[in-house]
């Protein structure tokens, strides 16, 4: 699994780097034709991260109930974020993949709820939960890309 961490951690320095490259103004931007904004989708990967990995396997998360609800699947930028907000969401970034690996390392993940996710695999396994997010953490990357041709 070092490998799974190691990609996560490379990608999550990319993302970092979106936060230090843009201003406030930019990061809460949404531009024609997109839905969402570059901090959406940071935070959202953060949040995602948490629920497939911790929620699935019944342990409590990382990041607060109100951050899920902003930031779940199927929501969407609503409100503008502010820079104590970035910055914790930029904290969250490292602290919620550091606090992983060392759970997943100590062994306490002993229970997953299997979950079906959007390309029609089902994850039945933490370590399939997290190879799964890394893939999904491309796709935003992805998006962030795009995004910051239209900024």
């Amino acid at each position: 699994m070092n490998w799974t961490f190691d990609i996560c951690l490379k990608n999550r320095n990319i993302l970092e780097g979106f936060l230090n490259q843009f201003s406030l103004d930019e990061l809460n931007k949404i531009p024609d034709g997109f839905n969402n904004n570059l901090i959406w989708n940071i935070a959202h990967v953060v949040v995602t991260q948490q629920l497939l990995v911790y929620g699935n396997s019944q342990l409590p998360m990382l990041v607060s109930d109100e951050m899920v609800a902003k930031y779940r699947k199927g929501t969407k930028a609503e409100h503008e974020v502010n820079q104590d907000e970035v910055n914790e969401i930029r904290t969250l970034l490292f602290s919620t993949l550091e606090k992983t690996q060392d759970d997943y390392y100590n062994g306490l993940f002993k229970n997953y709820t299997e979950y079906t996710v959007s390309t029609k695999s089902t994850l039945t396994n933490v370590e399939q939960a997290l190879e799964f997010n890394n893939f999904h953490e491309g796709i935003h990357l992805g998006y962030i890309l795009a995004l910051k041709k239209s900024i």
